[in-house]
């Protein structure tokens, strides 16, 4: 690993360059958010911007990482949120996206991948590695054995699926007004719930 830069203080290798970059990008979004580059997490760092380009080859890529590395504090959350009391597949999964959706806005980094933007995991594929690795990390922290109740790998991955297609459509037409809280709950219960419930013997 090249030393130079770094303002004087070089990482030991790069796994630790790699770390102080994602530190100083969501710096950097913390105080100006979202539209920021390379050249402001170089200048944050006190490097160059080839420094920064030799680990990630896009500010997209840089933003894409930050964002993932972040959700991790996420998924404990939703895992301590839901860890409250034994839930059917079906509960827990309903419960799972009204409490992703209603923590959006406060949480920037998920916003990055979940909400209309260049990042964004609905931007271009919904169904792409990066959003099913996504969903399969916030089903895989839910409270359910879900091998004892029938999911495969094939149920778990239309699961997620169809997890990610309602998200979607709330995260871009929320309704008029919203639905949140016991509404929200009440019209994934009536809509998604059945179908959960239903998948292990459908396929």
């Amino acid at each position: 690993m090249r030393s130079h830069g770094w303002a004087g203080n070089p990482p030991a290798d790069e796994d630790a360059a790699i770390r102080r970059i994602l530190d100083a990008t969501r710096t950097c979004i913390d105080r100006d958010g979202a539209e920021i580059g390379i050249v402001d997490v170089a200048q944050e760092l006190g490097v160059t911007r080839q420094t920064v380009y030799r680990y990630f080859r896009t500010t997209d890529e840089l933003l894409t990482a930050t964002a993932f590395g972040a959700t991790a504090s996420f998924l404990g959350r939703i895992e301590d949120h839901l860890a409250e009391r034994a839930w059917t597949p079906a509960e827990a999964v309903v419960e799972g996206v009204a409490y992703t959706l209603e923590q959006l806005p406060q949480e920037p980094y998920l916003s990055l991948l979940l909400t209309p933007g260049r990042i964004s995991i609905f931007t271009n594929d919904f169904t792409s590695d990066t959003a099913m690795a996504l969903g399969r990390a916030l089903i895989e922290r839910l409270p359910i054995d879900w091998t004892a109740h029938g999911y495969g790998d094939r149920q778990l991955d239309e699961l997620v699926e169809q997890m990610l297609r309602m998200t979607r459509s709330f995260v871009e037409h929320p309704g008029t007004p919203p639905r949140t809280g016991l509404v929200l709950r009440a019209y994934l219960t009536r809509w998604l719930a059945p179908a959960i419930a239903a998948a292990p013997r459908a396929l």
